[in-house]
């Protein structure tokens, strides 16, 4: 007989079958909110999909602020703080070293949306909606790492890209934290129950954002 702890206790482990290795990671990454690794491993990710990894901060800050709901606004700033730290490094990025080695990330990281059709649509933005761009980017599931560097090499006002930048992902990142930090346990189990059909979800929006990009040509 299993104890109504455990029936009732949305933390307790169940076993999941070996090729779920989406939940696994899942798991693990649950694990990390109580510990030390769980905060610096978030700031490295947010930092760097700001710049070039195509993996949004989202999919780390919502488990940790579920493992931990009462920090969730530490996790919420961490992630925003790193992702303006990011952004300013795409920006330069474009602003100095575009020219030298913006033929060999369109070639290699063509994957994580670095392509030449992308940075033209959002050149071409640039001219007419330079901050509402940025906002929407760093708001919407669209590759803000392109809206950085881009941002960069069409040399837009720094502190207008600062600025849109703070605000749109500090909404972000404090809005997802703060409505799955707000329901706690509560939303933790309902994401348990439903966990694939949200993974495939998420994937979904994913593509759907880098689909809008591909019609705003």
């Amino acid at each position: 007989m299993v104890p109504a702890q455990c029936k009732s206790d949305p933390s307790a482990r169940t076993t999941v079958p070996w090729w779920h290795w989406h939940r696994r990671l899942y798991d693990w990454v649950i694990s990390l909110a109580q510990s030390t690794h769980g905060p610096v491993s978030l700031f490295f990710l947010s930092f760097a999909e700001s710049s070039f990894f195509p993996i949004p901060p989202d999919v780390l800050l919502a488990p940790l602020s579920l493992g931990a709901p009462d920090r969730w606004v530490f996790f919420a700033t961490v992630c925003s703080v790193a992702s303006i730290l990011g952004g300013l490094l795409g920006y330069c990025i474009g602003f100095s070293l575009w020219e030298a080695i913006g033929p060999w990330a369109m070639t290699h990281l063509g994957w994580a949306g670095l392509t030449p059709g992308n940075f033209q649509t959002f050149a071409t933005l640039y001219n007419r909606y330079d901050f509402w761009v940025v906002f929407t980017c760093g708001f919407t599931p669209l590759p803000y790492k392109v809206c950085t560097i881009s941002a960069g090499i069409a040399h837009i006002d720094l502190l207008g890209f600062v600025i849109a930048s703070a605000i749109s992902r500090s909404a972000r990142f404090y809005l997802v934290a703060g409505l799955v930090g707000w329901k706690g346990q509560s939303t933790r189990a309902f994401i348990e129950r439903y966990f694939n059909i949200l993974s495939f979800a998420f994937v979904a929006i994913l593509i759907l954002g880098f689909a809008a990009l591909k019609l705003a040509r």
